[in-house]
């Protein structure tokens, strides 16, 4: 594998937005080995795709980036691994990386009935997914790339987003009891979110959820009338249904629920002998209806994706393509395809 040209992949800012540049780079200057090369452009973007004879099995990942870019390093670890570290390394240029090479042996090797499919803008809604589907037929398998441990996903958690106003009434703070604040409504109503048992489930555990984007712009000697926020759910097969009845609930004359979807709970497809475990993370998988059957599998750990300590080993990327590999010779082997 050629660790500089994993580099150049790195040092190339493809935060989410931004990421029509990598798109550029990857067109013009990887080796396709025979693969024939398509690009279906968005609005927002570029959706990559390489194909080597008619893709039934696809490798596919995403090439944006969680923001702030942060350049690449490489460091000697005292137990002699190759550490790449800085942003994209292990979500998911890291799979980028790999899935190409593993591309590059199976062609090597003659094979044909596979693709290496890029989708842009998986950070900020999936939204190269869903733009692929409605202009592709797809195929039988498609292998998405997420931070995985290399280990292959068996269920993963959903995902539900909804946006919330809470109203209050105006006045000065010192006579509190003539208006009414949204700031204490919010407390309230975080309270009573906390106070909900959610199922635990078998498989994904506990349901847990986020707020962002909170806003209330009053001066801090005036009683708010108006707080926005969002708030995101990580779902489970239990509790999936129940997190949309609870938030349409909290609708009443003070507070409005917008909701903004997401993904429900998924399965996904396992093969004996390699190792598997759950997900409590979103990814493009469960956009790509345009496929049968998915699976989730990469190199690099979700605990250090999104942080400033991002990371991956060099030789968990060359044991991700050995699985990328193995994965295709199974997959052609239970369909009897030679």
């Amino acid at each position: 594998m050629d660790l500089d040209l994993f580099l150049e992949l790195l040092k190339i800012d493809s935060t989410s937005g931004r990421e029509g540049e990598l798109a550029d780079y990857i067109i013009e200057h990887l080796d396709l080995c025979g693969g024939r090369l398509e690009v279906f452009p968005a609005s927002e973007g570029k959706n990559i795709l390489i194909s080597w004879g008619d893709p039934q099995i696809v490798f596919c990942t995403h090439y944006d980036t969680v923001p702030p870019y942060i350049a690449p390093t490489v460091e000697k670890c005292e137990d002699g691994r190759l550490a790449i570290r800085g942003r994209g390394t292990c979500d998911a240029k890291g799979q980028v990386f790999a899935m190409y090479n593993a591309c590059l042996k199976l062609a090597s090797e003659g094979r044909t009935g596979f693709g290496l499919l890029l989708l842009y803008g998986e950070e900020t809604g999936s939204f190269g997914a869903k733009s692929f589907r409605d202009v592709h037929p797809g195929g039988d398998v498609v292998i998405v790339g997420e931070p995985t441990d290399n280990r292959m996903v068996s269920a993963s958690k959903g995902t539900k987003s909804f946006e919330v106003t809470v109203r209050g009434k105006s006045f000065h703070s010192g006579y509190p009891l003539y208006g009414a604040s949204a700031v204490e409504r919010f407390v309230d109503l975080m309270n009573a979110l906390r106070g909900i048992d959610f199922p635990i489930d078998p498989r994904l555990g506990e349901t847990t959820w986020n707020v962002g984007k909170l806003h209330s712009d009053n001066a801090q000697n005036i009683l708010s009338d108006h707080l926005t926020f969002r708030i995101y759910f990580r779902t489970t097969f239990a509790s999936d249904a129940m997190v949309c009845k609870v938030m349409e609930d909290f609708n009443d004359e003070w507070v409005s629920v917008k909701a903004f979807g997401g993904d429900t709970p998924g399965e996904y497809l396992t093969l004996e002998g390699f190792g598997t475990k759950t997900v409590a993370f979103g990814s493009d998988a469960p956009q790509l209806t345009n496929f049968s059957r998915k699976a989730l599998c990469g190199p690099g750990s979700i605990l250090v994706a999104h942080t400033d300590a991002e990371y991956i080993y060099w030789d968990d990327i060359a044991d991700a393509v050995d699985n990328y590999v193995a994965m295709f010779h199974r997959l052609r082997q239970d369909r009897n395809i030679e």
